[in-house]
């Protein structure tokens, strides 16, 4: 009796130890499910290399050699020899004022010269004549300075005639109202008929080729590209970008950077800069709102990352890098400044770190990750967002969790 009561309890014991070992099988195998897989994202260790900005600033074009034409002369306004809007050229014939009547000053002021031209040849004779008589005692040395005076006088006289004949001559140049620079001519100020004063404004010629843009930089961008210029590292250029419609591209114009400033404006804490924009065609106009993007600019020995690779965290911006087992660790950044689709990283970082390129969404820490190579095209990252992989293995992994979770 004795012996069958052990033989009963070492079954039971080893009953028992039977479903135990079942269990810690069940719960090793609900636990493996629950587990998803890894899940495939390209990956990119870091190191310093030189990114190429694109900076671009705000302005509006302007025409640096534009004028405004004015009469020179008093007279009625005869002739308008343009229409508004022409091309004209330099030196073109754009009005006349009242030429017959300088014309007429001009013969009156000729014929004076003639007359003191007379009085000058009477005078020579005279001084001649004088000296003789005077080296035979025939005047007093006072008639002979006399004479030497008249002569002075006379030539005194035809000097200011022919100045009164070049002023004449002049004004009647101005008669004939020339464009001093070629470009657009807008509307005229003054209708034909009208009488018009030396200095009234008639019209303003717009030059369109080639076009200036004047604009700030920050102080930062401005001490990084006087850097750069003075290193000779790349030629900067300079490139306008013109707001697109809605049925087109956004225009462009190629040109160069003419000046930087040499001190930063207390209110603003910029500088100035301006660029010239050829404009052959005449397409684009003074006073059109531009963006001035400059191009060659670049930053030296930096870290950067795709720009779709840092998120808002808790503690600000973050992006996710891995550890030694794969698993995802998020890390707090200081962005500085942003290159095309690159994110400058200031802070938070260091070379060596394998920070997760791809679409962030859906990663958390803690979550294993397939590391995938990455090509370095940022754009590609920005423009495919999450990979076709990583979504795919995403959903199985979610789906085999919900499974796990509802058995």
């Amino acid at each position: 009796m004795k012996h069958e009561r052990i033989r009963l309890m070492s079954a039971l014991l080893g009953l028992g130890l039977l479903l135990a070992g079942c269990g810690n099988e069940q719960q090793a195998s609900s636990s493996e499910q629950q587990a998803p897989p890894p899940t495939p994202a390209q990956v990119m260790e870091m190191a310093p290399r030189n990114i190429s900005l694109d900076k671009s600033y705000p302005s509006m074009l302007r025409s640096d050699n534009e004028v405004t034409v004015v009469a020179r002369v008093r007279g009625t306004l005869e002739e308008r020899l343009f229409e508004p809007g022409d091309l004209v050229e330099e030196g073109e014939s754009l009005y006349t004022i009242e030429p017959p009547l300088y014309r007429a000053t001009v013969r009156q002021r000729e014929a004076d010269l003639q007359s003191a031209e007379a009085e000058l040849n009477r005078a020579q004779r005279d001084a001649s004549r004088y000296e003789r008589l005077l080296g035979q005692n025939s005047i007093s040395r006072q008639q002979y300075d006399q004479a030497q005076a008249d002569l002075g006088v006379a030539r005194a006289n035809v000097a200011q005639a022919q100045a009164a004949l070049d002023s004449a001559r002049i004004d009647l140049d101005y008669t004939n109202v020339e464009a001093p620079v070629g470009g657009m001519i807008g509307l005229s100020e003054v209708n034909v008929g009208n009488l018009v004063d030396a200095g009234t404004e008639l019209a303003t010629i717009t030059p369109l080729d080639p076009l200036e843009v004047r604009f700030q930089l920050p102080q930062a961008d401005a001490l990084e590209l006087r850097r750069q210029r003075e290193q000779g590292n790349s030629e900067i250029a300079a490139q306008l970008v013109f707001p697109a419609s809605n049925s087109s591209q956004p225009e462009t114009l190629q040109g160069r950077l003419d000046f930087l400033g040499a001190r930063v404006s207390e209110s603003t804490s910029t500088v100035e800069a301006s660029a010239t924009f050829d404009n052959p065609d005449g397409l684009f106009l003074p006073g059109q709102f531009v963006r001035v993007r400059l191009t060659g600019l670049q930053r030296f020995d930096v870290l950067a990352v795709p720009e779709i690779a840092v998120t808002e965290g808790l503690m600000g911006p973050q992006v996710f890098v891995l550890d030694e087992e794969n698993k995802v660790r998020a890390r707090n950044v200081e962005p500085a400044e942003t290159a095309g689709p690159w994110l400058i990283i200031a802070s938070g970082i260091e070379p060596g770190d394998r920070v997760v390129v791809s679409d962030p969404a859906g990663l958390e820490p803690g979550r294993v990750i397939d590391p995938q190579p990455f090509d370095g095209e940022a754009e590609k990252v920005a423009e495919n967002g999450t990979s076709p992989q990583a979504t795919q293995a995403g959903a199985e992994g979610n789906r085999q969790t919900d499974e796990a979770n509802g058995a």
